[in-house]
């Protein structure tokens, strides 16, 4: 399946990216029948400059703007949705030591993140979901007199905890003010798993953590106190992450669907269908990355996106027949990913969207639940 757009910087040729693609796609299907993290495709990704992408260039990075970094994004993940997604959450580590006001703790660790000498990864979705609101946060903090911080409790999503070299973590004071911190894994009282067996991307080693008493020092502490730290700095193209990722997947399907009708012209009308309307999202998430005006929200282009991407790798499902039922399929393992969308960073409008759509019937107005 060839790239459906070219990047070409210092760091990454297009011939680099090409060989890279072809790796990350050749290797998916050992991957998911194994069920392993994926050690060696991150290495093919360091190899290629992947991780330069996030890192400014005093720290030995490339500095790639948004929108450079939601392409980059858009054809990995039409190769290998697991180890792209593994990439987003070390860049949502990277992003936030690097928008943080610790530089000590930017210049130690951003050049080892760039050459990916260092893995890091995030433990803050009980800082931005339902867990926030508990009387006893999932993740606490106690100020020492000395400036340390003690840390206590879990995170329940954490991807590659067990392989990472820092976790950024984030926690909450008991008068309501929050800390992100960045953790080595080694710390004592900190506990990592191997990754919780799911429908789909199991090799990202996703699962819990849980800290006992863990000590973090003054120098470690990437940003905070304050309330609603997730608020404070980041930026960049984390809203939009998991819509590039829906769309990357969906456009594999799509090319699928395209070169299956240059075969059968019956199934054109509906490949020229999937392919219009991947177009139109990627240029609206293209507008998002780049700042500048768009027909649709991030919240608004996240439930289209999870739509398409449900709606594409099923169409590809339908055409390949008993072939892609086939336990080793790309076309299966496709539309077991479009179901991640459903459950991964899924807010409450994107969720009433997607239900109102899967609960409702165009053909009679009824709904089917």
């Amino acid at each position: 399946m060839p790239t459906e757009q070219t990047l070409s910087t210092p760091s990454l040729s297009t011939a680099s990216l090409d060989v890279l693609c072809a790796r990350l796609r050749e290797s998916a299907a050992h991957l998911d029948a194994h069920e392993t993290w994926p050690k060696d495709q991150l290495a093919w990704c360091a190899e290629a400059g992947v991780f330069r992408w996030f890192v400014e260039e005093k720290y030995g990075g490339s500095n790639w703007t948004d929108s450079k970094i939601i392409e980059g994004y858009l054809t990995l993940s039409q190769h290998c949705l697991t180890t792209t997604f593994v990439l987003t959450q070390w860049n949502a580590a990277c992003r936030r030591i690097a928008s943080g006001a610790n530089k000590s703790l930017r210049e130690d660790l951003l050049p080892r993140l760039a050459t990916g000498e260092l893995f890091a990864t995030v433990a803050i979705s009980h800082l931005s979901t339902s867990r926030q609101h508990l009387a006893r946060p999932a993740l606490s903090a106690q100020r020492r007199p000395d400036g340390s911080y003690v840390l206590n409790g879990f995170s329940a999503w954490v991807t590659g905890g067990a392989f990472a070299d820092y976790i950024v973590v984030g926690a909450t004071l008991p008068d309501g003010n929050q800390i992100l911190c960045a953790v080595p894994r080694l710390t004592p009282g900190l506990t990592t798993y191997l990754g919780q067996r799911l429908v789909a991307l199991t090799s990202s080693c996703t699962d819990k953590i849980e800290l006992q008493n863990v000590t973090v020092q003054p120098q470690d502490i990437v940003g905070g106190p304050a309330l609603n730290v997730m608020q404070s700095g980041g930026g960049g193209t984390g809203g939009l992450q998991t819509s590039t990722l829906a769309i990357g997947l969906a456009s594999a399907a799509s090319t699928f669907l395209s070169a299956e009708a240059n075969e059968r012209p019956e199934k054109a009308a509906a490949a020229k269908a999937i392919a219009s309307e991947v177009s139109d999202l990627r240029s609206a998430l293209l507008a998002l990355a780049g700042h500048r005006s768009s027909r649709l929200s991030a919240s608004e282009l996240r439930s289209k996106a999870n739509s398409l991407v449900l709606r594409a790798t099923q169409a590809a499902l339908t055409v390949s027949k008993g072939a892609g039922f086939a336990a080793d399929s790309e076309i299966g393992r496709w539309a077991k990913e479009a179901l991640f969308f459903l459950v991964w960073s899924c807010p409450q409008p994107v969720l009433a969207a997607n239900l109102e759509e899967l609960t409702n019937s165009d053909s009679d107005g009824c709904s089917i639940v």
